[in-house]
């Protein structure tokens, strides 16, 4: 009996550790947030799985025979064992970063644990004997023991963040000549941040905010880190959740150049609406000096119809050019990328050659020119470093196998835009089949299943094979589908990618082209 009650309780506090791991990577993935991470847990049924249904079950029949304890230890261990191998053998798309706030949440979950197994002491003098039990109850109900740690642990963050917030600003007041650009938007801001800052290099020791360090605490991140007192540019991708966040950027870098992207349908679970979306990404603008320079992006209705009085506006466009002033004209795709004429305000016309693909890439690309030459560097130079920019990885980043499959890589950040100008280039690859790999789009709020049902459409007429990943978005898109009314278009349904790749592997021959339209995480099914 001594041997299964200790296998029953190593078993069950494995069990555990393993679960209060995930719930954290979990948290982690849902920035840290209570409110979103309940909004995961009501969408995703991860309270309800089987294996915790199961679980609970066996902490019922425990407690009902009590004092036939080989019986409910038996079940206590199996149950744990089988719980541990299926979370420590699950594969994530995102691993959890073992971060010192992560182990500080996870410190806290431990104690909280050993807390509810003190209270087992309440048993009288056997009170050990229900240990590998209370901790099976622990994995029931391990969600809870993540949102009470990192509740707990808000004062702490609260005054780590506040530490490191006022180190970032000591370090912009000391460097008094440092040009800062923000870049916003509700896509496009992170290629632009890349190309700017490849362009910039030709003249400026620039600097710019690495990954998606995009949040106030990123760009803090990347001033204590990255930042060198040398440096002259500051590029200075900003993102957004909800209204407020730009300006708390724009309080600490102070931007005196400031580029919106695109006001689209992006976020909109947390925004609720398209005007919110505005007025965030504006406020990027609004913060700019009397002797700012501000670039916008008329292709956008939302971004074009926003007037800009505060400071000197630059607007440009690829499609809705009325009231642009620089225009892409003549954008012509090759093999080696793209071709386009760049219209200048004054009425003269740079031709510019890239290896980019998309009229999106092209659009980036006009922001970051117009910055580029707003700050004085050659012409020559530009058109050099616009000729050398690499595709950043996973926005409609294209490649060719050797086996003659052209690989058209856009799964970072999908939207009703990017998406569409995707399956555009997809369109035009007519060597072979058109293949779209995609799970759809999210956070699109009320217009969720509205704007995947669109995609679908612009599937039918963009691919010949459309593989739908996930059950997310499925139905949405492959109403879509139907009802664009193309019987030609091979639809196929899967759960994961790795069933898209064995798909994948049965479907593809040389000249065909893979699209890879967004990869959603592990926080969507």
């Amino acid at each position: 009996m001594t041997a299964l009650f200790i296998a029953a309780t190593i078993l069950s506090l494995i069990n555990v550790g393993a679960e209060f791991a995930r719930d954290v990577m979990m948290m982690q993935q849902n920035s840290y947030r209570i409110d979103r991470y309940r909004r995961w847990l009501s969408q995703s049924g991860d309270t309800t799985s089987i294996m915790r249904l199961i679980s609970l079950v066996i902490i019922f029949v425990a407690a009902s025979i009590f004092s036939i304890d080989i019986v409910w230890m038996s079940l206590v261990a199996v149950d744990s064992l089988v719980n541990s191998v299926i979370l420590l053998r699950r594969k994530y798309k995102k691993p959890l970063v073992y971060t010192p706030r992560v182990k500080r949440i996870l410190a806290v979950m431990w104690l909280l644990a050993l807390a509810v197994l003190c209270l087992s002491m309440a048993f009288g003098e056997d009170w050990w004997m229900v240990i590998p039990a209370i901790a099976l109850a622990e994995y029931v109900a391990s969600h809870n023991f993540a949102i009470a740690a990192v509740w707990v642990l808000k004062p702490v963050e609260k005054a780590i963040n506040n530490r490191y917030y006022r180190d970032a600003q000591r370090i912009l007041q000391s460097m008094p000549d440092l040009k800062v650009i923000g870049i916003t938007g509700s896509y496009g801001k992170t290629s632009t941040k890349h190309y700017l800052y490849r362009i910039l290099q030709e003249k400026y020791d620039t600097v710019m905010t690495p990954g998606s360090f995009n949040t106030t605490l990123g760009v803090v991140r990347t001033i204590r880190e990255y930042m060198k007192p040398y440096n002259q540019v500051f590029i200075c991708e900003m993102g957004a959740k909800q209204p407020g966040d730009i300006k708390e950027i724009c309080d600490l870098v102070h931007p005196s150049i400031g580029i919106i992207t695109a006001v689209g349908e992006q976020h909109l679970e947390s925004f609720k609406s398209i005007e919110n979306v505005q007025r965030t990404k504006f406020e990027l603008i609004d913060s700019l000096p009397a002797d700012g320079f501000a670039v916008v992006n008329n292709d956008f209705e939302w971004a074009a119809r926003r007037e800009v009085k505060n400071v000197e506006v630059a607007r440009y466009a690829v499609c809705s050019t009325e009231d642009a002033k620089f225009v892409a004209e003549d954008i012509r795709y090759t093999p080696s990328g793209t071709e386009f004429t760049l219209k200048c305000p004054d009425g003269s016309k740079i031709i510019f050659k890239t290896r980019l693909v998309g009229a999106c890439n092209v659009s980036n690309l006009m922001a970051a020119i117009i910055v580029a030459m707003h700050l004085g560097v050659e012409t020559e130079k530009i058109k050099y470093a616009v000729e050398h920019i690499e595709q950043v990885e996973h926005r409609l980043n294209m490649k060719r196998t050797p086996g003659g499959i052209t690989i058209i890589d856009d799964a970072f950040n999908s939207n009703p835009t990017g998406s569409a100008m995707a399956l555009d280039v997809l369109a035009s690859m007519t060597g072979g089949k058109r293949i779209v790999v995609t799970p759809g789009m999210i956070e699109l709020g009320d217009r969720q299943a509205e704007l995947n049902r669109e995609f679908g459409k612009k599937i039918s007429s963009s691919a010949d094979v459309a593989i739908i990943v996930g059950r997310y978005n499925r139905e949405a898109i492959t109403e879509g589908i139907a009802e664009a009314g193309n019987s030609e278009v091979k639809v196929l349904e899967v759960d994961t990618f790795d069933d898209a790749r064995r798909e994948l592997a049965t479907l593809m021959t040389s000249g065909d082209t893979v699209l890879y339209e967004n990869d959603l995480p592990d926080t969507f099914k």
